[in-house]
């Protein structure tokens, strides 16, 4: 071999030796990787209302016409259930034209038979045992149109923080159980991520309109949910 040549394999071991701890350096120490769930439940203790009214007349300005008064009515009761202003919020109007069933015997496009004014209102009760007595106010002024209901826990990012903390100590516990298993040590965590976004539920009940008896809500519970994957170091044992 000539001097050059050797040269060249001399300096090419002496940086693949420099290289082998940089790269040793890089590799991932051992770890155990586990996922830690944990729930908490809260009754809610926020509620939303959706709820309207919906008139029909011959002309748009007939319904238009019908539905402000109507609706008038609905937020006069509102205000005399002592619900503060700012908890009520217009949340859909509409006037769109009616049209007669299609028939074969005339083809081309339907007639318009009338009109239909809708107006709704999104009302937060701050207190929900108040639900159903709200409820029975909105249909007795004349509201014919009840959307739905939403509870929601105000306090969520709370009893969210008090989740992920029992979701790290799950984490450890079938971190420690896997650890035994193995016959190593678990060490410090190496990486902490949460699982996905927090599940925070949004119960949602729907119902008719009941005029006669008082409408019957059950308001049930609120469940949040935290997942969080953590990486252990296992400790290397003593030389």
């Amino acid at each position: 071999m000539s001097r050059v040549a050797c040269l060249a394999a001399s300096a090419g071991i002496a940086l693949l030796l420099l290289a082998t701890p940089a790269l040793a350096d890089s590799v991932f120490p051992p770890a155990i990787s586990v996922t830690g769930e944990a729930t908490i439940s809260a009754p809610p203790d926020l509620a939303q209302i959706d709820a309207g009214v919906a008139s029909d007349a011959k002309t748009a300005r007939e319904a238009s016409d019908a539905n402000n008064a109507a609706m008038a009515k609905v937020l006069q009761a509102l205000k005399a259930a002592n619900i503060d202003e700012k908890d009520i919020q217009t949340s859909r109007l509409s006037l769109q034209p009616q049209y007669a069933p299609p028939s074969a015997s005339r083809p081309g496009p339907s007639a318009i038979t009338g009109y239909r004014a809708s107006n709704h209102v999104t009302v937060k009760l701050r207190d929900v045992a108040k639900v159903a007595g709200v409820i029975d106010t909105l249909v007795a002024a004349g509201a014919n149109e009840i959307g739905g209901i939403n509870f929601t826990v105000s306090q969520a990012s709370k009893l969210l923080d008090e989740a992920r903390e029992k979701a790290v100590a799950d984490a450890r516990r079938k971190a420690d159980i896997y650890a035994k298993a193995a016959g190593v040590t678990l060490g410090a965590p190496l990486i902490i991520s949460e699982g996905g976004a927090p599940v925070i539920p949004l119960f949602r009940a729907r119902m008719a309109p009941m005029a006669a008896a008082s409408t019957p809500i059950a308001q049930g519970e609120e469940t949040l949910s935290v997942s969080v994957n953590v990486t252990w170091a296992i400790k290397q044992a003593a030389q």
